[in-house]
């Protein structure tokens, strides 16, 4: 089978459940946003939300993706930067525990932590303080990490670090992997719009967008998003919620429906839902398959708290995909 090599921020979620929106109102953030923090200002999150309810795992958005294709039993690998400290080390040993390579550069600073908190309408708002994942950089990357793997799936959040993916994706082209992005956050696009347009023509060849991530590359709602997204790209997936996502390669357009699901956090379903893409594109389904079982996993997680799940979970998903 084939393999895939992740990239991203390296992070620990730390899923914090609220009983109502009142504290995200006393932290001044707004609900639904990822914000940027400095350690003071995530102490600051961690005393206030002390006595919630909490789940801790290795997360950032192209580790989510890559712990779904391992869980499905593709053979996966990611590369990020930690700390040599118990965050750091928990975040390995995830990898490690689910049978994903560990390609992970050690810094002197902190570990990257991801606190999500979220509102009873299943709505997450996420302070971030990225410490070492941040430091991952283009001298951390050489020939041989690509070595051995066919796709690379890298996250959106890394396109700040221009250097950073210039050097990845010409590596990875080098070595003749298929490349994708998740575009990962739309004012991350806005802000890199006229390098990520380059790299996404010249680079890559398949795209995950949400609504407004699609919007903000485009200018366009969802059906002309996807194929202006397209005409970049081999592959383009625009994502819309409750209404399915739209694929668009060469010249056929599939609608994909979502399945019945009872939404508890939405965290992780568009990283599960490239992870359920993926794995059908690498085993040779057909397209709609391919985004039926994107659907399948971005419907099963938001039924959990946080981007992993149990094993009936995954029990559940293997059957809905053997018969999708």
């Amino acid at each position: 089978m084939k393999k895939v090599l992740g990239m991203g921020n390296a992070l620990v979620d730390i899923m914090t459940s609220l009983n109502n929106d009142e504290l995200l109102e006393q932290l001044n953030l707004a609900k639904g946003s990822m914000q940027l923090a400095d350690k003071e200002f995530i102490n600051r999150v961690v005393s206030c939300t002390q006595n919630l309810e909490k789940r801790q795992s290795s997360g950032g958005s192209a580790a989510n993706t890559i712990h779904g294709l391992a869980k499905l039993g593709v053979e996966t690998g990611f590369v990020g930067k930690i700390g040599n400290d118990n965050f750091g080390n928990f975040f390995k040993e995830d990898l490690e525990n689910s049978g994903i390579n560990p390609k992970l550069y050690k810094s002197q600073n902190e570990s990257g932590i991801a606190i999500a908190l979220v509102s009873p309408d299943s709505e997450r708002t996420f302070a971030t303080f990225l410490g070492a994942a941040i430091e991952l950089s283009a001298d951390d990357i050489k020939k041989e990490t690509f070595e051995g793997f066919d796709y690379f799936h890298i996250e959106g959040y890394l396109v700040q670090n221009h250097d950073l993916l210039n050097k990845a994706v010409k590596l990875a082209k080098e070595n003749n992997l298929i490349v994708s992005i998740d575009m990962a956050s739309f004012n991350v696009v806005e802000e890199n719009l006229e390098f990520l347009k380059s790299l996404v023509k010249n680079y890559v060849d398949i795209v995950f967008a949400n609504e407004e991530e699609a919007k903000a590359f485009t200018g366009k709602e969802p059906k002309d998003a996807v194929n202006e997204i397209s005409e970049y790209c081999d592959i383009a997936i625009v994502k819309i919620g409750k209404h399915g996502s739209l694929i668009k390669t060469k010249n056929e357009t599939y609608k994909i429906d979502v399945i019945e699901a009872n939404s508890i956090d939405t965290t992780g379903a568009g990283d599960l839902y490239a992870a359920g893409f993926l794995y059908g594109l690498i085993n040779n389904f057909a397209m709609q398959k391919c985004g039926n079982f994107g659907s399948i996993l971005s419907g099963k997680v938001i039924e959990v708290i946080g981007a992993k799940m149990n094993n009936q979970k995954w029990k559940d998903i293997k059957e809905l995909i053997e018969n999708a």
